[in-house]
């Protein structure tokens, strides 16, 4: 199984080893999952994950396309717990424990512009086009205020603050944000 590639960020230990499979499997393995459970067309472009634990026997994860644009993502990200994995088709974002892949979490955001990892703070955070949420070891760590009405733009984290940009709609510019990574709320000064 290949383990990288473009799109695929292993930043945090992982108990799983994931395939982006480019056409799906004659014969399907026994569990073939389907993200999110009900949607009308799922296969038509969407990303197929051949998922593989140990020594058990390998599931398959459909994860319905989102978008068909460049601007929304398409990968595989390590989480920071080891037993879950995010799956991005399109821009829509797929949370999926591979000890029970029936248990998993659609990102509410759709499409998810941007996945990062902020391994030293076990946090991996997802960009959407006016805020941004953070993901930890023990799931939704926080959820940040409305950073910008269309686009939000990372420069750069330093320690525990994550440096940035949003359009403001009243003065119709890019204004710069400082957000605490600990707590998603914006640092003053």
């Amino acid at each position: 199984m290949a383990e990288m590639a473009a799109g695929f960020q292993w930043d945090f230990a992982h108990n799983w080893m994931a395939e982006v499979l480019t056409v799906r499997p004659m014969i399907l393995p026994t569990r073939h999952y389907t993200y999110p459970a009900v949607v009308e067309e799922v296969e038509k472009g969407a990303l197929e994950v051949l998922v593989r634990r140990g020594e058990e026997q390998p599931w398959l994860a459909t994860c319905a396309l989102g978008f068909r644009d460049a601007a929304a993502p398409t990968g595989l990200w390590a989480m920071p717990d080891p037993d879950w994995l995010c799956a991005v088709s399109g821009g829509y974002a797929y949370l999926i424990d591979t000890r029970e892949p029936e248990r998993f979490v659609q990102m509410v955001w759709r499409p998810v512009l941007q996945v990062r990892a902020v391994s030293e703070l076990g946090l991996l955070l997802f960009v959407g086009h006016h805020a941004m949420v953070a993901w930890g070891r023990d799931g939704l760590a926080w959820e940040s205020e409305r950073l910008s009405w269309e686009g939000v733009t990372i420069d750069r984290v330093e320690g525990e603050t994550l440096h940035g940009a949003g359009w403001d709609l009243m003065t119709d510019r890019e204004t710069p944000f400082a957000l605490d990574l600990t707590t998603g709320l914006r640092r003053q000064g």
